[in-house]
């Protein structure tokens, strides 16, 4: 066998590799991007928490007694 029949019998096996490494690349990126819109919509159908609601409560001060003993403190400054 010549050097010339050797490559021609590899020929058509380097050209199918890009071809098959093509498929399998465009076949990761559908499964990729099946898997986003399930994801997507996993998401979406979860159940909901339900609508926000406000509670507005009002408090009523407590009646304050007056204090039994006032204490007055008084600082002075010193300087230097």
């Amino acid at each position: 066998m010549s050097s010339l029949e050797s490559r021609r019998r590899s020929d058509p096996r380097s050209r199918r590799r890009p071809v098959l490494r093509l498929v399998l690349v465009a076949l990761g990126a559908v499964l990729v991007f099946l898997l986003g819109i399930a994801f997507a919509r996993t998401l979406d159908d979860r159940p909901s928490t339900g609508a926000d609601q406000t509670i507005v409560r009002t408090l009523t001060p407590r009646p304050q007694e007056a204090p039994g003993r006032t204490v007055t403190v008084t600082v002075t400054a010193q300087n230097p």
